[in-house]
């Protein structure tokens, strides 16, 4: 059995996509690429998922709108909502994405820290897609985790530059699932929805501005909710070179912001699930290279703290 860092990832993560289109859809084979090229990945670490059942999904989703995105028939003003132009691969690739976030979690359960090389699907809502997700894997995990008994709180840190909506939405009735979101405060959504702990951060938001917003945060929600499992979406759309972001962080203040939120969780022993959450670019290796910030960060904090 591997020592290293568990790391999830399948081929069908990057089906073919239009050219050109918004969503780069072909970030996930190339972060694999990156990471496997740089040695963080290899085939004693790697582990691929099965596709997400039905009932899972159905935790988080109604029925209804589970049967209509797998068959193609999501009423058009949902279909253009989404932005994604509907497949079979593209039903396989996201029920295969979804299985991805639940086997990540449970290789966090048995090891304390795994990553995903996908993940973070923060705004679909119950019933309908929005902002290219459609089924929701942190509200999926939370629920997961709080109905089988594994744990008796969940918090998810969504640090994507935008508001984790559908998460927040999901879950607001769920007290044992804590949802926060640091986001900046004029980008998508227009319709903010009510997190249990909105931190709206002004734009153009600097390496230091934001890690000493986090530090602030992290000090006082994690000893106030004592959670069992932390759900990490690290979004890199709050970088200075996104194209959709509107925040000023540097490669360097990614790297520090993942280890800060992975050294504080773990020195708490609180397993931590990281997804990679939103990433926006017409330069899809350096787009690549930036998610891997936080495949590369917590291979370090593992070895730092002998995880096996």
């Amino acid at each position: 059995m591997s020592t290293r860092l568990p790391l999830v990832y399948h081929e069908d993560y990057s089906p073919p996509f239009p050219a050109g289109h918004r969503f780069p859809m072909e970030k996930f084979r190339l972060l694999h690429e990156h990471l496997s090229a740089s040695g963080i990945l290899g085939t004693d670490n790697w582990q691929r998922p099965e596709l997400c059942p039905d009932e899972v999904l159905a935790l988080a989703h109604a029925p209804a709108y589970i049967r209509a995105f797998q068959a193609g028939e999501l009423a058009p003003p949902l279909q253009r909502q989404l932005g994604l132009p509907w497949s079979e691969v593209l039903v396989r690739r996201t029920l295969r994405a979804v299985g991805g976030s639940l086997l990540t979690l449970e290789l966090a359960l048995r090891h304390g820290l795994a990553c995903h090389l996908a993940g973070g699907t923060h705004h679909a809502h119950h019933d309908y897609p929005a902002g290219f997700c459609i089924f929701n894997d942190l509200a999926i995990l939370a629920l997961s985790l709080l109905e089988s008994g594994r744990a008796g709180r969940v918090l998810i840190l969504d640090c994507d530059v935008h508001q984790g909506d559908g998460t927040a939405r999901i879950l607001a009735e769920v007290p044992d699932a804590v949802t926060v979101s640091l986001h900046c405060a004029t980008n998508y959504p227009a319709r903010k929805a009510q997190s249990d702990w909105d931190i709206p951060l002004p734009r153009g938001l600097d390496d230091a501005g934001y890690l000493q917003v986090l530090d602030e945060a992290l000090g006082y929600l994690l000893p106030l909710h004592q959670p069992d499992v932390v759900l990490y979406d690290a979004g890199v759309d709050v970088h200075r070179d996104d194209a959709l972001g509107y925040l000023d962080l540097t490669d360097a203040g990614l790297a520090a912001r993942d280890g800060f939120v992975l050294r504080r969780c773990l020195a708490a022993d609180i397993p931590v699930v990281g997804v990679i959450g939103g990433g926006y670019s017409a330069d899809r290796q350096a787009l690549a290279r930036r998610h891997g910030i936080l495949h590369h960060t917590a291979t370090q904090v593992w070895q730092e703290l002998g995880l096996t």
